[in-house]
């Protein structure tokens, strides 16, 4: 603990300290900070603000009530093609390689943000490659991660990396506080500048293990097989929520709450065998699967200077829609082949056109698995690209496919509204990224497309 003080308190950063250029432009208090928090393997029906009735989020319903809370956000069912999709701002369908790894070759939030004057910061889990310089490449002045180069344990007695610098604690320290530590360290030494820090937070990802808030935390826990059950879940969803207002908390200590854009959302659905309480009935999670159960995750925005209090957004929202919402809110200009959609208007209660349909291709791309689902939906149906249809007022969960030749009315229009959004992506992969799979796979090769039937 004492060389992280050390450390934070110099505001190190292996090789030295950087002036970007802009940098001195980026310092006027017009400019708003930027804080992202993204929480691993927490769904929508998690949070109390969107009806949850099985864990304690007070921290994030208060920010929900004092901003604004989209009920309509949907992301990737799995970890790594979110956080592709949130960092460049771009479907999967056009640069997402494997699991683990972000191309070297892709122009992140936080390449767009240092070029700006911001001064930029990572802190959590990485897992999108393992070179010691990978989140500098990408954009980010300071990193303090789990699962940059290796892989040790993250919660009890953790292993981390400063700037690729391992540090192993053994003390009984707690991977997410020490995080969360790093985040407070960063806004503190940047409060008199603009600064964008995402925070992909460690939790609430298995192993559900206790938290130093639990009666039966152990501080000489060793490794993630010890002491570990579904019922820990509640407690680290609490613990998250108490890491976030801490971070909240900070920010208003330091007199820069009001100017500071804060987001929080869920990278996929919670985990399958996490049964939860919501709205009044039992809510499965879904993790991995394309359905509403792992797509579905909260998304809350606060920005006490432009939000006005308490507003709810049902529109369509995407991962890939934060890129550009961040950028427009800062003034900052995004790169012009973006996906995503500003959010910003609604930010600002201003009268905005809503999203007609999400798009989504979606490939684990683990080991040789090179199974795609590629599907377009609207919040009231959900068309394949091997032509299943759902209707998902009906059937949300997409336990019912329908075939779209017996379908009949305003079904009709909306299956031809979906055909045309699977059209207009029907050449966007590139085939080099299947290519290169293809070559670290030789086992790999796509499953056989499902033939339609006939009219």
């Amino acid at each position: 603990m004492r060389v992280l003080s050390v450390l934070f308190a110099m505001g190190a950063w292996l090789g030295g300290a950087t002036v970007l250029p802009g940098a001195e432009a980026a310092r006027r208090s017009d400019r708003p900070n930027v804080v992202l928090i993204m929480a691993d393997d927490l769904g929508y029906e998690c949070l109390t603000a969107n009806g949850g009735e099985s864990y304690e989020t007070p921290h994030l319903d208060r920010l929900a009530a004092s901003g604004m809370r989209f009920e309509h956000c949907h992301v990737q069912p799995l970890c790594t093609p979110t956080r592709l999709q949130l960092m460049t701002g771009k479907y999967n369908v056009r640069n997402y390689l494997r699991f683990g790894v972000l191309p070297r070759g892709e122009k992140t939030f936080g390449h767009v943000f240092q070029q700006a004057g911001y001064a930029t910061g990572i802190c959590g889990k990485w897992q999108l490659g393992k070179e010691p310089d990978s989140p500098q490449h990408f954009g980010f002045d300071e990193a303090y991660l789990w699962q940059h180069t290796r892989r040790p344990p993250r919660y009890a007695n953790p292993g981390l990396e400063h700037n690729a610098r391992e540090l192993d604690f053994t003390n009984g320290e707690y991977g997410p506080t020490l995080v969360n530590d790093f985040a407070l360290d960063f806004v503190t030494r940047h409060r008199d500048e603009p600064f964008f820090l995402y925070y992909p937070m460690i939790l609430t990802h298995a192993p559900f293990q206790p938290t130093p808030d639990s009666p039966n935390w152990d501080p000489a826990t060793r490794g993630e097989d010890v002491n570990k059950d579904v019922r820990h879940f509640a407690a680290m969803v609490a613990y998250m929520d108490k890491m976030v207002g801490r971070l909240d908390a900070k920010l208003g200590e330091l007199g820069i709450r009001d100017n500071t854009l804060l987001i929080f959302l869920g990278d996929n659905g919670t985990l399958g065998t996490v049964t939860s309480r919501f709205r009044g009935g039992d809510y499965r999670g879904g993790k991995g699967q394309t359905t509403a159960r792992g797509t579905h995750v909260p998304l809350v925005v606060s920005w006490p200077a432009v939000i006005r209090e308490g507003a709810v957004c049902e529109d369509l929202v995407s991962s890939v829609d934060l890129f550009p919402t961040i950028c427009a809110a800062a003034g900052v200009k995004a790169p012009e082949n973006l996906d995503g959609v500003s959010l910003l208007p609604r930010l600002r209660g201003e009268t905005a056109q809503p999203r007609e349909w999400l798009y989504g291709w979606y490939s684990p791309r683990q080991q040789s698995d090179m199974t795609v689902k590629e599907y377009a939906f609207d919040q009231k149906g959900k068309l394949y690209r091997t032509g299943e249809y759902f209707d998902l007022a009906a059937d949300p969960f997409e336990q019912r496919p329908l075939d779209p030749v017996t379908l009949s009315g305003e079904a009709v229009k909306r299956v031809k509204k979906l055909e045309a959004v699977l059209e207009q992506f029907r050449e966007a992969r590139p085939k080099e990224l299947d290519e290169t799979f293809r070559a670290a796979n030789p086992s790999a090769a796509p499953k056989a497309k499902k033939k339609k039937k006939a009219a």
